[in-house]
């Protein structure tokens, strides 16, 4: 069962910025659109990593390697990270990571195919990323975006997530960050703003 249907299933029950990498600058994209509805979303596995590489070189400056990717899968051999990847008809589209510790978790990396902005895949992996949080019983998520990206920080803030400070040139040592958190994510209040922004990706 996916984390989204679980979350649904269950109704709203309860299911520190954290070290490492971190990557949150999703791309562009609406909290609505047909694909998003529809993708499969999976655990990330090494065999998915050429796919991925493919993506991060067309959406970052600063694309991540084999290494990084490497060890965040044997990080999530030790529980303490989360990656899945969103799947369109075999295509992998998308992916999404977050990292854990103790009772609050950040966001490091979310991608889309530069193809598909707009499609509701990014908002497919939030919902799948704070549904595991919820599952885990965490109560605080946090990430960075840089300070140009409004539709992404628009994303973010559909999901609750309020701006806490800048992170000064934190993006190639020229853009500066903004720093977000989403606090108390294991509410019933906060289960029915996930379930309103998965009925919304229904609807397209």
């Amino acid at each position: 069962m996916s984390i989204v249907s679980w979350l649904l299933d269950r109704r709203g029950e309860r299911v520190g910025v954290a070290r490492g990498p971190r990557r949150a600058t999703v791309r562009p994209e609406s909290a609505a659109g047909v694909l998003g509805a529809r993708v499969g979303v999976e655990t990330l596995r090494r065999r998915h990593v050429r796919a991925i590489l493919a993506i991060e070189h067309r959406v970052y400056p600063r694309p991540w390697t084999i290494g990084i990717f490497t060890t965040e899968i044997d990080g999530m051999a030790n529980g303490d990270r989360h990656y899945v990847v969103a799947v369109d008809g075999g295509r992998l589209v998308g992916y999404a990571g977050m990292l854990f510790t103790l009772d609050e978790a950040h966001i490091t990396n979310i991608a889309v195919d530069p193809s598909l902005h707009r499609s509701g895949v990014g908002t497919r992996l939030m919902l799948e990323l704070m549904g595991e949080g919820r599952r885990r019983t965490i109560r605080n998520v946090s990430l960075e975006v840089r300070v140009s990206n409004v539709a992404a920080q628009r994303m973010y803030e559909a999901f609750g997530f309020t701006t806490a400070g800048i992170r000064p040139k934190y993006y190639e040592n020229v853009e500066d960050a903004k720093i977000m958190w989403c606090y108390e994510i294991g509410t019933d209040e906060y289960g029915a703003r996930m379930r309103d922004l998965w009925q919304q990706l229904e609807q397209g």
